[in-house]
């Protein structure tokens, strides 16, 4: 029993042993710089594979695929941002009270984090709490969350938007379309209500017309009530994200200003985010970083060809959206490898003043003007010297002969002589008379006498046996008008035997020639 137990205990130290590597593995893994560029391509192959595993996944019970953004550890997992195709699949017709559906105002969480950000604002966080690293500074993780919340704020906007569909199709910004609806009131006629201040001249124009040649009915107190507590509800969530937003933008500008002058605030802290802070991202290959946030949400049944894979936080960034559209893609990997150069010296603590990241965005802008150039004009090349003199002309027998295939015939030739003092033949036809020449001159025929071989048409040793076998084919064989019916004047239509025929015509030749032989005539004068 002892030996069992010794055993036991042998195989719990390995264990722990094991374990202890693997931790030193691990610290050593953490404490090492970039990896090699194999190492790269290795970690894009495997970031491949696993979104395609999970494109390849079923959907859930509504149809559709998540496929989760790219968190590293220590990072915290971004807001899920709607688009406008999401929101328009939404039924919100029946819904009275706006609250129902936009809870984020007036929650807990909205007002932690509110009353968080006005606390910094007014005592900021000391530059020696701010160079602590992301786990353990706490101004950084209200950063994030204030950012997330900014994105829940922005889907709240528009859900309410979609809620009142009055004016849905002619006032597409959701700022503008609450200040419109307010403006407008619940009044009868719409014309007479002033939005110059509200919305621009164009889109006035529009509404104006719309309501001229649209009956509309008036709402009632409890709807206008109802649509009065939305629009003051999106009043407040647009405020809301005004400070957010205008928190998040100071506070990157100390903390990472040389990655928010290359990719802005937003997107800056979207990248801290998920990438775990400043070190996180500096230690990230260049080639994983514009994956950072990539996802994808499909709804099964429906077209995915205006969805983009492998496009994160970054293709959402300013200068990505100012790129023409083939080139977006691009543009998003060279960001990307500049966006790690500007963390590395944000984490450093080198160029505060953001110069070192602006100079990078200025490279990269010059790269897009690069791409987005015409082609070079094509150089016109001036036209040589003309010269009459003699040329020098290609001779030989390949030269003979191309000459010779495009060369007069006999026939042409004799067709532009004319004898002297004599009248040529001439051929008319369509009103068109051509005389002939001298073709057939002394013989009376108009064939044309043997030329020159070299003129003549020719035709190869394949052609020829192909042609005398099919001469001797058709020799053989009986035409195919031939009859065996002739007409006589005693019994009118009889049948004739061929063969009797023909030794009719042997029996008379045997008879008047056989012992015949030619006789030789002297000339006269002969003796």
């Amino acid at each position: 029993m002892s030996g069992l137990a010794d055993e036991l205990l042998a195989d719990l130290d390995g264990d722990d042993g094991a374990e202890y590597n693997e931790e030193e593995e691990e610290q050593q893994t953490e404490s090492m710089g970039p990896p090699s560029v194999p190492a790269k391509r290795k970690a894009v192959d495997d970031l491949d594979e696993e979104m395609d595993e999970a494109g390849n996944e079923e959907g859930n019970e509504e149809g559709e695929q998540e496929i989760g953004s790219l968190v590293l550890p220590g990072g915290v997992k971004p807001a899920e941002e709607l688009d406008a195709e999401d929101v328009q699949q939404m039924d919100l017709g029946s819904i009275e009270d706006v609250s129902k559906i936009a809870k984020l105002e007036g929650s807990k969480r909205m007002a932690d984090i509110l009353k968080e950000i006005e606390k910094y604002q007014e005592n900021p966080s000391t530059p020696e709490a701010m160079a602590l690293p992301a786990h353990m500074n706490p101004e950084y993780n209200l950063i994030v969350q204030a950012n997330n919340l900014s994105v829940d704020v922005d889907n709240e906007i528009m859900v309410v938007h979609k809620a009142n569909q009055q004016l849905e199709q002619l006032v597409a910004d959701p700022s503008m379309y609450i200040r419109a609806v307010l403006a407008l009131g619940n009044n009868e006629d719409l014309t007479k209500v002033d939005l110059s201040g509200v919305l621009p001249p164009a889109v006035i124009m529009s509404v104006v017309v719309t309501a001229t040649t649209t009956s509309g009915k008036q709402l009632s107190e409890a709807e206008w009530q109802a649509v009065q507590r939305a629009c003051e509800l999106a009043d407040r969530l647009e405020e809301a994200r005004k400070k957010i937003f205008m928190y998040v933008s100071s506070r990157m500008n100390v903390l990472a200003p040389n990655l928010s002058a290359i990719v802005g605030t937003t997107t800056a802290a979207k990248l801290l985010g998920v990438a775990g802070g400043l070190n996180g991202l500096a230690k990230m290959p260049s080639c994983n970083v514009h994956l950072l946030g990539a996802q994808k949400k499909i709804a099964a049944g429906f077209s995915t060809a205006t969805q983009r894979r492998h496009t994160g936080f970054i293709f959402q960034s300013e200068l990505v959206n100012q790129t023409p559209p083939e080139y977006r893609l691009k543009i998003q990997r060279t960001i990307g490898a500049k966006a790690v150069l500007a963390a590395r010296m944000d984490l450093e603590k080198q160029r505060r003043d953001g110069n070192y990241g602006e100079t990078l965005r200025e490279k990269i802008e010059k790269h897009i003007d690069r791409l987005a150039a015409p082609p070079p004009n094509k150089v016109v090349k001036a036209l040589p010297i003309p010269n009459d003199g003699p040329k020098k002309r290609r001779g030989g027998k390949r030269a003979r002969k191309a000459k010779e295939a495009y060369a007069q015939t006999e026939l042409r030739k004799l067709q532009n002589r004319m004898a002297f003092g004599e009248v040529e033949e001439e051929v008319g036809a369509f009103d068109q008379t051509k005389g002939m020449g001298m073709i057939g001159a002394g013989t009376g025929k108009v064939r044309a006498s043997i030329g020159e071989s070299k003129s003549k048409a020719k035709m190869s040793k394949a052609n020829k046996l192909r042609t005398a076998a099919l001469t001797r084919a058709a020799q053989s064989q009986t035409s195919g008008t031939a009859t065996s019916l002739s007409v006589t004047p005693a019994q009118g239509f009889e049948l004739t035997n061929r063969a009797t025929a023909a030794q009719r015509v042997k029996e008379a030749n045997e008879r008047w020639f056989a012992a015949g032989s030619f006789s030789f005539v002297g000339q006269k004068g002969s003796s």
